[in-house]
């Protein structure tokens, strides 16, 4: 062998050891990698178990409140099982309702009232009645409940083939003075802007009330008489049939020997 093909030896060997190295530690890196897959995925679940952790502690933490709260929400469809709401005062308008319970009262009572709230009736309460008059004026009053400051009330003037005339009275309250015609008001309750109750009222001239006046004691007492004379009818034949109930083993010797005079006296007839 020639002298550049001995010197060319030792420098190729360098280089394949050289690769040799190269290639063993790009399989240690993938062994390493492949190995530490593992361990990187116990850290992520480990990561994860302490998220989940963080959250369990932190709900633990806050468990009374959320217990508080889920306790509220359970009474409160508990409440709704035991619980019965009364009738409305009104039958339009705003009115007040009972709120029974009907179930834990105290002591025997198998229902107590808890509290009263507010209810609502149909918006619509037709024609009212004034709550005093005399011959000269009389005193109206729109729908409302306590507190009276509440509501907003609008007054009308009602006219015949007319839009109604709002009038600058903005009171619960309003006098009106007769005139020689009958007029027609109308108030309206606003709650928060809704109409929660429309009343109307007809204000009669003075000599229509006098009328009314004039022609209501003559109809009441007619029908006072009618009454009368009907309650003392019903409790005379009470009487009677309480009274035959209690004596009628005397009452039938009564019928029986009367019947059997009548039979004694038909038979000379009958022989005659």
């Amino acid at each position: 062998m020639s002298a550049g093909g001995e010197a060319c030896c030792p420098g190729l060997l360098l280089t394949l050891s050289w690769l040799l190295l190269a290639g063993l530690r790009a399989a240690c890196g993938v062994n390493d990698a492949a190995v530490q897959d593992p361990s990187l995925v116990r850290e992520g679940a480990g990561a994860d178990e302490a998220h989940d952790e963080g959250k369990t502690q932190s709900f633990s933490e806050a468990d009374p409140e959320a217990r508080a709260e889920m306790g509220q929400d359970v009474s409160n469809m508990t409440a709704v099982k035991e619980v019965e709401f009364g009738m409305c005062t009104v039958t339009c308008g705003i009115g007040i309702r009972e709120v029974i319970l009907t179930n834990g009262c105290p002591g025997d009572e198998s229902k107590c009232i808890i509290r009263v709230e507010e209810c609502r009736a149909p918006v619509d309460c037709g024609w009212g009645k004034p709550i005093s008059e005399s011959l000269d004026s009389v005193r109206l009053a729109c729908s409302h409940t306590s507190p009276i400051n509440r509501f907003k009330y609008v007054w009308k003037l009602l006219k015949p083939d007319q839009q109604p005339v709002i009038l600058s009275h903005d009171s619960a309250i309003i006098e009106v003075t007769r005139d020689i015609h009958p007029l027609a008001f109308q108030c309206d309750t606003f709650d928060n802007n809704e109409l929660v109750a429309s009343i109307k009222f007809t204000v009669y001239t003075t000599s229509e009330l006098q009328v009314r006046r004039l022609s209501r004691p003559e109809t009441d007492a007619v029908l006072v008489f009618v009454l009368t004379i009907g309650v003392i009818m019903c409790i005379f034949v009470i009487f009677i049939l309480i009274f035959i109930i209690i004596n009628w083993v005397a009452v039938k010797a009564f019928w029986e020997t009367k019947a059997s005079t009548t039979d004694i006296q038909s038979e000379p007839n009958l022989v005659k």
